[in-house]
């Protein structure tokens, strides 16, 4: 299959996914803050956190071998990918035996550390049915998952997610309504993501009989997965920190009212990262092929992606309080309206979805080593930004500490990846993040001259589509205005693939 073929088959079905995660995504979190309370849903949300960073054992040699199957597919070179994939399958086989005893830990010890009205057994309950998915999916479908992704069939993987998670929630919404346990629910979603590992083992066999995974590993392509490690774990650090943090410090309810306004900025992350990842394997296999045709992409990629960032959390930012007013009416056991939330959670993914090209080109480099110690400041300035301001500005402490430590790493990237890699002046970069920021801060100062009646849902849709298109083609036309040639590249190249 064609490369353009793959970009659009990932992105449409990334879109179609997206569509139904964020529809499900809201429906399912509404009904667990009002039949169970806000303690069980900052409980749910804290432990899936905490599981983020148990995946770190995955985190590493995921990445490095993505980076490896770039190469070796991009060649055309099958028996070098059966070597890593070999390599692959030994480490997910040794992390799937940690993660069990990881699981056996934290449910040992979780009970025991956070003060809560929520029965032991049902806490150590949901931590179990929680994890035993993951601990399937390293044995059996982990090293598969990454080849897809370095072959461009992210849509594969899209389309199995698109359908277990729209049976997991209409699950959880039915168990929910007729008033099941909610250790019951979790047991029930739990079965129903090894859904995936079936098809996935049986669509590679099927579609890829050439791999063997009985060659001789090839450890040394994924020798780098402890130093991807370290910047897996700075990843993470500014994504989870916040929540465990939180979970210590403030409560469980603390914790609800943060992953509330998380839930709902992460999906229009989780959306970007279907745009990013329809396109991304054309740019790192291009990247090990052809340097001039890469640098033409990677402008485009820049430009345009960047100014996606900007254009939805701009619309997010007008539309969060009024939705969040909504959606938590009749939940009183604590207060989810504030203010001065949206801006800090806007500005720490903006900085996050921003910096996404420049850590796409050190991936694509393999540059990992190089720039771990980079990635290690960034977690210590987060962690002890973090705990020192949480016990002075509680839910807001967090996200000055992830700011503080975003900031220092962007532009550490910035200067990294035009510098260093692709040997170039720094301010192309810098251009566009001007650009993006003054368009964005005169957006916030219009919004604060508009009076709308946003208090149902209907509401807020009916004005959301007018005030993002008008938004969208702002963004759009001064980023296409401020570089001609990047986007007359960009405009060919899309009339080329359309035609």
């Amino acid at each position: 299959m064609q490369s353009s073929e793959k970009v659009k088959r990932n992105f449409q079905l990334g879109v179609a996914s997206q569509i139904l995660t964020i529809l499900l995504g809201i429906i399912v979190p509404r009904l667990v803050l009002t039949s169970y309370g806000s303690e069980v849903n900052g409980l749910i949300n804290s432990i899936t956190q905490i599981y983020s960073y148990i995946a770190l054992l995955e985190a590493g040699v995921g990445t490095a071998t993505l980076q490896a199957l770039y190469k070796t597919i991009g060649n055309n070179n099958k028996a070098r990918t059966n070597a890593v994939l070999a390599a692959a399958n030994k480490y997910y086989h040794r992390t799937g035996i940690l993660y069990l005893f990881a699981i056996i830990i934290f449910a040992v010890i979780y009970p025991l550390v956070v003060t809560s009205d929520i029965p032991p057994v049902t806490i150590v309950l949901i931590i179990v049915f929680n994890g035993l998915g993951n601990v399937i999916n390293y044995f059996f479908q982990g090293k598969y998952n990454i080849f897809l992704q370095a072959e461009g069939k992210e849509y594969i993987k899209t389309a199995l997610l698109m359908f277990t998670n729209v049976l997991r929630n209409v699950a959880k919404i039915v168990l929910i309504s007729y008033g099941m346990d909610v250790v019951f629910v979790q047991a029930i979603a739990m079965v129903i993501s090894l859904i995936q590992m079936i098809y996935i083992t049986y669509y590679i066999h099927k579609n890829y009989k050439w791999i063997d995974l009985k060659v001789v590993p090839d450890f040394k392509a994924i020798s780098q997965s402890k130093n991807v490690l370290v910047h897996q774990f700075s990843y993470l650090i500014f994504n989870n920190t916040d929540t465990i943090i939180l979970t210590l410090f403030c409560g469980l309810k603390t914790v609800s009212v943060y992953a509330m306004y998380t839930m709902l900025f992460s999906m229009i992350s989780t959306a970007l990262s279907t745009v990013s990842g329809s396109v991304t394997f054309v740019l790192g296999q291009t990247f090990h092929n052809n340097r001039e045709s890469f640098l033409k992409y990677y402008d485009c990629y820049e430009l345009y992606y960047m100014t996606l960032v900007f254009f939805l959390y701009s619309v997010a930012n007008f539309f969060i309080l009024p939705f969040m007013a909504c959606y938590t009416r009749g939940v009183t056991d604590i207060e989810y309206l504030d203010k001065y939330l949206p801006s800090l959670f806007i500005l720490t993914y903006l900085l996050t979805g921003g910096r996404s090209a420049c850590t796409q080109v050190v991936n694509f480099a393999g540059h990992f080593r190089q720039t771990q110690s980079r990635a290690i400041i960034e977690s210590i300035i987060n962690l002890a930004m973090s705990l020192i301001c949480v016990h002075y500005f509680g839910i807001y402490g967090v996200l000055f500490g992830t700011i503080l430590a975003l900031l220092y790493r962007t532009n550490d990237l910035i200067f990294y990846a035009n510098k260093k890699i692709l040997c170039r002046t720094v301010w192309i970069t810098y251009k566009r993040w001007i650009i993006n920021l003054m368009i964005y801060i005169l957006i916030v100062i219009v919004n604060q001259h508009i009076s709308w009646e946003l208090t149902s849902y209907k509401s807020i849709i009916l004005y959301c589509i007018p005030y993002g298109i008008l938004t969208g083609m702002f963004y759009f036309g001064i980023a296409s205005l401020s570089e001609p040639e990047t986007a007359k590249y960009a405009f060919a190249l899309l009339k080329k693939k359309i035609t």
